[in-house]
């Protein structure tokens, strides 16, 4: 048997161990999860029953105190009371005394109970955030062993480099592929549950409320139907614009740049210069996400009140600023972590372009792109 194949094998092995232990992971913090959600919603119950209680065994006290006095006036002068008035003062005394003790009792128990979730909910906060670091960093490791380990012969003499890089773009894969789930999960995802429950309610309405309730109740699932809608359209649009394939670059960067400002209320000045030529897919694709990250790490870390978009399109090589009035920062001390930046000097390397990036702290920051057109398409 020879030495690749001994090694495939091995590699094989080490792939299934690491898939069936991102599974079990996964599980776990799937199950954590759930648990998690099925625990607040208990901590919400028992503080309604705590408050509940709490009032109640306010007013039971004060219907006992106001019986123990009643008990004192009659044992003091139980000459002027009858057998039976004696006896009914006493009583009630006894059993507000015993349903007052039973209200603390619960609420004792309650409020145990109620610790004990919020400690568990602690707990099970640590499980998740460990289990997805895990997760990721099993992905991480899968991935690698599934690429670049497959072809270890070609890789030995750029050993080290390849294996920096091709841990630094998994690292952003499994980030990017994390924040969509995010967003699935609380947007679409939330939404449509409480479209389910909503529409659970609709009958309940009609007959507790009538039927004008019941038509305000269908108004608000359509309008939380039309957000979903949106939200996941906005997605499947971060994801990919589909406008690049049908109109081009400047048509999708116009419209995407109009969609950001009418949502971040950010002022957004766009500048086409030159011919709106068509270019190869990989070309307009690289040159749109360079835009697109550009101007979100403007609004999510420069805080700036303008961001101007200038595009200069000619036969031979596309030109493109992205200027905004930020807070700036200082790039000499640039973390080597920041997947935004390295994302964009990534992709402008495989574009085989330049890339510039000017900015100091309170002055703004100018990102500068330039592109060679090989092939353009008419």
């Amino acid at each position: 048997m020879s030495t690749k194949h001994s090694l495939d094998e091995i590699i094989d092995k080490m792939l299934d161990t690491v898939g069936d232990s991102k599974e079990q992971i996964f599980d776990i913090s799937e199950r954590s999860r759930q648990e998690y959600e099925s625990l607040q919603q208990e901590l919400k119950d028992i503080r309604e029953k705590v408050a509940n209680v709490i009032d109640k065994s306010e007013s039971t006290e004060m219907k006992a105190r106001f019986a123990r006095n009643r008990l004192a006036e009659v044992s003091r002068h139980f000459q002027n009371y009858s057998d039976d008035e004696v006896k009914k003062a006493y009583e009630q005394a006894n059993e507000l005394q015993v349903e007052l003790a039973v209200l603390q009792q619960e609420e004792k128990q309650l409020r145990e109970r109620r610790d004990n979730v919020e400690r568990r909910l602690l707990q099970l906060e640590g499980t998740i955030e460990r289990a997805e670091a895990l997760v990721s960093q099993v992905s991480v490791v899968y991935n690698f062993l599934a690429g670049d380990l497959k072809q270890v012969g070609e890789m030995m003499e750029e050993a080290k480099e390849k294996q920096q890089f091709g841990l630094k773009i998994i690292e952003a894969q499994e980030k990017e592929r994390k924040r969509v789930a995010r967003e699935i999960h609380d947007g679409p995802a939330q939404m449509i549950a409480n479209v389910m429950l909503r529409s659970e309610l609709v009958e309940r309405v009609r007959n507790e409320k009538g039927m004008d309730k019941a038509l305000e109740e269908i108004q608000d699932l359509r309008s939380m139907i039309r957000d979903s809608l949106a939200e996941v359209r906005r997605i499947i649009y971060d994801l990919r614009p589909m406008a690049l394939d049908d109109l081009g670059l400047i048509p999708t960067l116009n419209k995407y740049l109009k969609n950001v400002e009418e949502q971040t209320n950010l002022t957004i000045r766009f500048n086409h210069m030159g011919k709106d030529i068509r270019l190869p897919a990989n070309l307009e694709v690289g040159l749109f996400r360079l835009v697109q990250e550009a101007v979100q790490n403007a609004y999510k870390h420069a805080d700036p009140s303008e961001v101007q978009v200038k595009i200069e399109m000619k036969r031979s090589h596309v030109s493109i600023v992205i200027k905004d009035d930020g807070k700036g920062f200082d790039t000499t001390n640039t973390s080597e972590d920041s997947f935004g930046l390295m994302g964009m000097r990534e992709r402008i390397n495989a574009l085989e372009g330049d890339l510039t990036i000017d900015s100091a702290p309170r002055k703004g920051t100018v990102v500068m792109i330039q592109v060679s057109i090989d092939e353009p398409v008419e």
